[in-house]
């Protein structure tokens, strides 16, 4: 299963709008994706309110994961670059 460890950057954590740019990226790969913060139950990560009840801020680990499909590294990848970018600009 690949998962790749990355910190929230924007400033408002995965809420609003960065939650929203998150869920679309995750909703569009060809694997599902999920996330959780350190400790915590993975979520889908396709889902805004999924995203939103994590309550992951600024500055959270969180776990970015995906059943071993095709396409799983790049998708998990693609999720972690979006969430380590400060996606408030």
């Amino acid at each position: 299963m690949p998962e790749k460890r990355v910190t929230v950057a924007s400033k408002v954590g995965l809420h609003a709008r960065p939650a929203a740019l998150v869920a679309k990226a995750a909703a569009a790969q060809p694997v599902a994706v999920q996330i959780a913060k350190a400790g915590g139950t993975p979520v889908a990560a396709g889902s805004v309110l999924n995203l939103m009840t994590l309550a992951a801020g600024h500055g959270d680990e969180v776990i970015i994961s995906a059943e071993d499909a095709e396409g799983a590294q790049e998708a998990v990848d693609a999720i972690a670059e979006l969430v380590a970018s400060d996606l408030d600009a």
